[in-house]
């Protein structure tokens, strides 16, 4: 008698076949095989397959649990995003550029029209940095942070990974936010990379000595490469504020190139803008308006003034266009 409970019970228990996936189990199957497909997917699988064990274990905001979680969400965005050979080339890009302004001042000079900053690299080559990144800082790095930016949610869900992302509890708020910080670190490292190739250049093609600043002041040459530092972050602000903009753009479509040339024809028509003399009062609310202030470092004193207001006009930009993003991202439908 117990025999043939026993078969009974055997035979009617369910096998794996006969077992109907339970909801979302496919989604969350395509999901990891399209993280698998795209590039470094799998570690941004694993993150988000860990962040999501994490989250179920403690879900209180103040756990150590999701604050490991969310680091590790940080740290597979960031890793994504420096090892796409995209970002890649165009960091390698903002590399060459100080190298190539470098040999042409050496080889060809400058004239009586050449403005005084580029004059000054000859005879000290720490006002190379300075000289790229105010070059640069008009369209070469803007570009290169609106590609990111503008790819951040449109680029998930182009390529179908976005839902698969909000599997892990983390939420949609932390999820733009890893978003945000991801850009803000890219900005950085692209600033950082021209202000370093600079120095570099500098130091090999010309002569190293006390800086002579626009105001005519010279300093030691530890001020001036402190201020080489100050002119560096006070640009990695700007264009993470660039960043959040290009976020809340990314966030109302679906097309990832469509998201990257919204954030660059901002750029271009903000600057048009403000090469308008009959709408001067409009220059002052304009973001690219303060991305050359940095040249208040170049002033002895420092022209915390002028470096403040552009500060304060990046954190407003940042805090609105951050709320747009948030705003659109929270009550948005994910339905790729």
């Amino acid at each position: 008698m117990s025999t043939v409970e026993t078969e009974n019970s055997t035979s009617s228990a369910p096998t794996a076949a006969d077992t109907p996936p339970e909801p979302g189990t496919g989604t969350a199957t395509r999901g990891a095989a399209i993280g698998d497909a795209s590039v470094a997917g799998g570690a941004r699988s694993g993150a988000v397959a860990r962040a999501a064990g994490a989250g179920h274990r403690d879900r209180s905001d103040a756990s150590p649990g999701a604050a490991r979680a969310v680091l590790r969400l940080v740290g597979s965005e960031l890793g994504l995003t420096f090892r796409r050979p995209r970002n890649i080339a165009m960091l390698i890009l903002l590399a060459c550029v100080p190298v190539v302004i470098g040999v042409a001042l050496k080889a060809f000079g400058s004239d009586e029209e050449t403005p005084a900053i580029v004059t000054q690299v000859a005879g000290n080559g720490l006002m190379l940095t300075f000289l790229s990144l105010s070059m640069l800082v008009q369209l070469l790095l803007p570009l290169a942070v609106g590609v990111v930016a503008g790819d951040s949610i449109a680029g998930e869900a182009n390529a179908g990974t976005l839902r698969y992302l909000l599997t892990a509890p983390a939420g949609r708020t932390r999820l733009l936010a890893v978003k945000a910080v991801n850009i803000g670190v890219f900005g950085l490292a692209a600033c950082a990379v021209v202000a370093v190739s600079g120095l570099i250049t500098g130091l090999v093609m010309f002569p190293v000595g006390p800086v002579t600043l626009l105001s005519g002041t010279t300093v030691p040459i530890m001020d001036g490469v402190l201020r080489v530092l100050i002119v560096t972050g006070y640009s990695a602000v700007g264009m993470a504020a660039l960043g959040l903009v290009g976020l809340a753009v990314s966030t109302l479509t679906e097309v990832p190139i469509g998201a990257v040339a919204a954030t660059v024809v901002t750029v271009v028509f903000s600057q048009v803008i403000g090469a308008i003399p009959q709408l001067g009062p409009v220059r002052p609310y304009l973001l690219t308006t303060w991305w050359s202030s940095f040249d208040g470092a170049l002033r002895d004193p420092i022209a915390t003034d002028v470096m403040g207001q552009g500060l304060l006009v990046f954190a407003a930009y940042a805090l609105v266009f951050g709320a747009i993003a948030w705003g659109r991202f929270s009550g948005r439908d994910i339905t790729s």
